[in-house]
């Protein structure tokens, strides 16, 4: 279980300090109008997205899982590679400042339609996401939840943070700081991804 939730939480961490996804676009210019809140109201409504993708996700794993099981796993960790190899290359020149004139006139909205209108959501969630969710699931129900809890732990943590900062005027990181962290999220999912290629070839 506690593997589990560390897991979600530096996976899910790493994609929300991707430099320039339309997420944290809106929840710089929400924090504008709605001050530090806007970080958790636009992460929840990023996790009602997501909630309903894993739920479709065990819908279709729990009736197809033994076919599916090994090409979702095998690509789901080749995807966890290039994820982490573009991340580490993204590091060396990433910023975090962005244009945040305008503001969201609703944040929950804002959330979900910026994730569900990101290309890269879908693909992370048809390949890393639902392979975890199948690992996982495998395991126990429980499993699938303490995934989902350490995941949205590190988008309500950073967007929030980011919301705060903004609204002060201020940077949560240092650019270079910034940078280090992403590299290091960048990294892991390399070493992730390697590792769990390995054990679905291997069969461990």
């Amino acid at each position: 279980m506690g593997a589990a939730l560390i897991i979600g939480f530096v996976i899910g961490l790493s994609g929300a300090l991707a430099p320039g996804p339309p997420t944290l676009i809106a929840t710089i210019r929400g924090s504008i109008r709605e001050g530090w809140t806007a970080g958790p109201k636009i992460s929840a409504g990023h996790a009602a997205i997501e909630a309903a993708v894993v739920l479709v996700i065990i819908a279709g794993i729990a009736a197809a899982a033994e076919t599916i099981s090994v090409p979702v796993a095998l690509a789901g960790g080749a995807v966890l590679m290039e994820f982490g190899f573009l991340t580490v290359k993204e590091s060396m020149n990433a910023g975090i400042a962005t244009d945040a004139t305008g503001s969201a006139e609703n944040p929950y909205a804002a959330g979900a339609i910026t994730s569900a209108a990101n290309p890269y959501f879908w693909i992370w969630w048809l390949t890393v996401g639902s392979s975890l969710v199948l690992e996982a699931l495998a395991a126990g129900p429980l499993l699938v939840v303490a995934f989902m809890a350490g995941h949205w732990a590190s988008d309500f943590g950073w967007f929030s943070l980011i919301a705060a900062g903004s609204a002060r005027g201020t940077s949560v990181l240092s650019v270079r700081q910034y940078r280090i962290v992403l590299a290091a999220c960048g990294v892991f999912l390399i070493i992730f991804g390697a590792s769990y290629l390995f054990r679905t070839v291997s069969g461990w």
